[in-house]
């Protein structure tokens, strides 16, 4: 017999589940747009070398699922949309702004918020300067306002971190791997931490970090921190200095990010700046799977089922009034009062309107509220 199990870490989406995707889909499309992005689609499959490219020892690309066509080319699916903007940016007028919403793939550890196969919701400034990471920032806010989700951005400066382990004399073969580590603070305790850096000749690093913000003023890249904190207080958002925030991708050159929920202790956002074809770029994703999980939006429509009792016309006509209004209707006919009813509890259908031959000699159908029970009159014309 043929398994037909959806395969780990990849899952199924349907009814109200798959709506609620589809309205969060919008709502950041929506704000994504109002901010002058402007949406693009890439493949799915990319050749092997080019979804690798020059960081090949991140976590991230160590998770890229790999495979091969007939023509037995090594190929690789998508694990995140950046890396695919240094082809689709290429002779586009800068400041390029654009965004993406799609399937990503990681052969990674499944973890709640998190499957192997998740959609992202990019943005990306192509040209950026300090002033679009505080817009950035604002844009993420703003949407996860409009989500209803509560939300603290973390906030953090590669070049102040590489410079502070230059002053503090670690390894140049080290840094990298030192600050992976330190970004794993948060999710390891900070004893576990501590055992990770020692190797690395890093661990008295946690205690330096533990002084204040203060430790951090006399380094010339803190200055970035301060005018990025500036920057967003004009937009009206606060932003909270995270020193061992780094993100585990090695390609980030400045500003990091992250917008972290505390209602289920993850993130569910993050982003930063980098180059892009030799040109300073910034840019975040949002991970749908953990908004998903978290964001209370309702639809802003009545859900609408429209039974007709043998009046096929007159329910056709009813439904398309309704649907012009802006309801979402369902058309239900040749099914009886029972079985329709069966229906509209099974799918979750708000109200019911009856269109019998009373309903038309009087003008006015019975609309049924299938979470309360209570019966109402909807007036025709």
């Amino acid at each position: 017999m043929v398994k037909i199990d959806t395969v780990k870490g990849f899952k199924d989406f349907l009814g109200a589940e798959a709506r609620k995707r589809v309205k969060i889909k919008r709502i950041i499309e929506d704000e994504f747009d109002s901010f002058g992005f402007e949406p693009a689609e890439t493949p799915i499959i990319e050749f092997e070398e080019f979804v690798s490219g020059e960081n090949s020892n991140d976590e991230a690309v160590r998770d890229v699922y790999r495979l091969e066509d007939r023509a037995k080319r090594k190929l690789a699916l998508r694990y995140e949309f950046t890396f695919q903007l240094k082809r689709i940016a290429k002779g586009q007028k800068l400041p390029y702004k654009r965004y993406q919403i799609g399937s990503n793939f990681r052969d990674e550890p499944i973890k709640k918020g998190r499957l192997r196969q998740f959609t992202q919701c990019d943005c990306d400034i192509i040209g950026s300067t300090m002033k679009d990471e505080a817009e950035m920032m604002v844009l993420a806010k703003n949407t996860l306002d409009k989500l209803n989700i509560e939300n603290t951005i973390y906030f953090n400066n590669r070049k102040l971190l590489n410079q502070i382990l230059v002053s503090e004399e670690i390894e140049e073969r080290n840094r990298e791997q030192v600050i992976r580590e330190l970004d794993k603070l948060g999710k390891l305790t900070k004893a576990e931490v501590a055992f990770n850096l020692k190797p690395l000749g890093a661990e008295k690093l946690l205690k330096k970090f533990d002084e204040g913000e203060k430790y951090f003023e006399k380094f010339k890249f803190y200055e970035e921190i301060k005018e990025l904190k500036e920057l967003c207080k004009e937009y009206g958002i606060d932003i909270e200095f995270s020193p061992t925030l780094a993100r585990g991708l090695s390609y980030y050159n400045g500003t990091i990010f992250e917008f972290w929920s505390k209602d289920i202790n993850v993130s569910i956002g993050a982003g930063g700046s980098y180059l892009i074809n030799d040109v300073q770029s910034t840019g975040f994703a949002f991970g749908l799977e953990p908004i998903f999980l978290i964001s209370n939006i309702k639809e802003n429509n009545t859900n609408f089922m429209v039974l007709s009792l043998e009046q096929d016309k007159e329910a056709v006509r009813l439904t398309k009034k309704l649907r012009e209004e802006g309801n979402s209707v369902l058309l239900m006919m040749d099914k009886t009062v029972k079985r329709a009813m069966e229906y509209a509890n099974a799918k979750g259908v708000e109200k019911v309107v009856f269109v019998g031959d009373e309903e038309i000699k009087s003008g006015k159908f019975k609309v049924k509220d299938m979470l309360s029970g209570e019966e109402s009159e909807l007036v025709g014309n």
